[in-house]
């Protein structure tokens, strides 16, 4: 049974689970969506209550049923790169490709509806609630007013991105920043803004979660440093045990979810409380592998080797 791998052709992430899954001896697919219909081909035949798909790219081609896993990492869109590319063609491409590979008894990591709604902060700060993460408190608003008295309530605030992209091609990522309580917040009003209460935090965490298995890592977080993914802090990530809660909540988020793997970050206060910051469903794993040598993409690699249950 084949594995696909639906992601850029330059995501350095994938090429290193592809890796383990050629160690494992596991026949893989990989394209881009943005290659159909070009040089990724498809068909689909149902017929009599029979379903017969096929996916074919450089050569290779692959039964649709026959298919054990599906890793969605970082996919183009649908035809994106076809010689006449419109919002039609997209949708047509988009809906003939999901919908095809819905009917097969695949694992998914991640299924792009599960994937859609993970991405959405809101949700994911509710979601955290109920999982039993300690969250800082989050304001999401339009209304001036309302900023200026949470800034006033906990005094030290962060502003981030609600969507975690920006304007331009290509997007770039948006720092956490600081702001003061006599900020001016009338801006507010022009677009939905994420407000959250500062964690003066003596370390950042990543947890990825693959599975069942949970690997954290640890890197020491500068006096006053706001966004750990900007400027150097002299220090690098250490392997770091999961606190048992932490997992039960990682456990009890990822069900609701419906995630086969989350990139979970944390900020840990000085009593060493690990605070929720986001979970990214799609998130790199390559950094924190080289620096701490864990097996994060065999791990993957092993998720998706495996026979459907189903």
């Amino acid at each position: 049974m084949t594995v696909l791998v639906l992601t850029s052709e330059q995501d350095v992430t994938a090429d290193m689970v592809v890796a383990q899954l050629h160690e494992l001896g596991v026949p893989l697919v990989r394209f881009d969506p943005g290659d159909l219909p070009g040089d990724v081909a498809l068909s689909a035949e149902y017929v009599r209550g029979e379903f017969r798909g096929y996916l074919s790219t450089g050569g290779r081609v692959a039964s649709v049923e026959a298919m054990r896993s599906v890793w969605i990492r970082r996919p183009g869109e649908a035809a994106a790169h076809a010689p006449e590319p419109s919002a039609w063609l997209t949708d047509e491409s988009g809906h003939a490709l999901y919908g095809m590979l819905d009917s097969t008894a695949a694992r998914w990591m991640n299924h792009p509806s599960a994937a859609a709604r993970a991405r959405r902060k809101p949700w994911q700060m509710r979601l955290a609630h109920r999982s039993g993460f300690p969250v800082p408190a989050t304001l999401v608003t339009t209304y001036p007013a309302m900023a200026r008295k949470f800034a006033e309530q906990y005094r030290h605030v962060v502003v981030k991105s609600v969507s975690g992209k920006s304007p331009g091609d290509p997007p770039m990522a948006l720092p956490t920043t600081l702001v003061p309580p006599d900020a001016d917040f009338s801006g507010v009003a022009a677009a939905p803004t994420l407000l959250q209460r500062y964690i003066a935090k003596s370390a950042d965490i990543r947890l990825t979660s693959v599975g069942c298995t949970h690997l954290a890592a640890r890197k020491t977080a500068e006096a006053g440093q706001v966004d750990g993914r900007f400027g150097e802090t002299g220090h690098t990530w250490e392997p770091v045990d999961v606190p048992a809660p932490v997992a039960r909540a990682v456990e009890r988020y990822k069900k609701e979810a419906e995630l086969a793997y989350g990139a979970f970050d944390f900020a840990e206060d000085a009593d060493g409380t690990w605070w929720f910051l986001e979970c990214n469903q799609g998130g790199q794993f390559g950094f924190v592998e080289l620096e701490t040598g864990q097996p994060i993409a065999r791990t993957v690699a092993e998720w998706l080797a495996a026979e459907p249950t189903a």
